[in-house]
């Protein structure tokens, strides 16, 4: 989704464009539909905040799947597999560089980015 919001593409996918604009958070009650020339047709091409969130949940759901077939979840848990470099990779830099050039090149780039959710 290249950055785009769940929410935005959502509004996107039942409008067949962006015939939205979206003033603050990301909300239904937020949204500015552009009826008219060149926009929607009329009044009655508005989804309804029903039908927005129930295709946020659709692109969610779609996302998770994708993660779950690429093995990056599994049984509902993330995992490391496609953020970390292979186990291979790791060994050889280790060989090469050692275990403290390893951990500040390799492991510490990726904990910054996906930090321990604090419980």
């Amino acid at each position: 989704m290249n950055g785009t919001s769940t929410f935005i593409q959502a509004c996107e996918n039942l409008c067949g464009g962006l015939y939205f604009s979206v003033v603050g958070d990301d909300a239904y009650e937020n949204v500015e539909w552009l009826v008219g020339d060149g926009f929607l047709s009329d009044n009655s091409k508005i989804p309804t905040k029903e039908q927005v969130l129930a295709e946020v949940t659709r692109i969610k759901n779609q996302e998770v799947y994708k993660l779950q077939r690429t093995g990056q979840i599994v049984d509902g848990v993330a995992t490391t597999e496609g953020i970390y470099p292979s186990i291979g990779e790791q060994l050889d830099y280790i060989y090469h560089n050692g275990i403290e050039k390893w951990k500040t090149d390799m492991i510490d780039p990726v904990k910054a980015k996906y930090p321990k959710p604090s419980s």
